[in-house]
């Protein structure tokens, strides 16, 4: 069917300057738009400033995956396995996943709180 895509679009505006140097990244890098944006959203590096209005919602996403966990673990103790259609879990382990790897990278970017100053004599 003409006009009718099958994955969603995600858009966002830039300043003139911002589009500028995307433009450049992307001319330097020798690729198509779509994936230089799938590849920079997806692999760089992303420094998170804590903030209340940041880290809550994270910390939400985090509860909800130990509650369905927990939920999951107790039905694989008590049935001895997972009842669930397959397409659910895969899909439910694919959000896991994805959400795990944010939170890694999140907490990548911020260890420069807790790692100590590799340059300095440790006393």
């Amino acid at each position: 069917m003409p006009g009718k895509h099958k994955n969603p679009t995600i858009s966002f505006r830039v300043s003139d300057y911002e589009r500028r140097a995307i433009e450049a990244n992307i001319k330097m890098g020798g690729m198509l738009k779509k994936d230089y944006f799938i590849r920079s959203c997806i692999y760089n590096r992303v420094c998170v400033v804590g903030k209340k209005e940041t880290i809550y919602p994270l910390v939400e996403e985090l509860r909800k995956m130990q509650e369905q966990m927990s939920a999951l673990g107790e039905q694989f103790e008590a049935e001895g396995e997972i009842v669930m259609p397959e397409e659910e879990f895969a899909d439910m382990q694919t959000d896991y996943l994805h959400m795990l790897r944010a939170v890694i990278r999140m907490l990548d970017g911020a260890k420069y709180l807790w790692e100590q100053d590799t340059g300095k004599e440790q006393e």
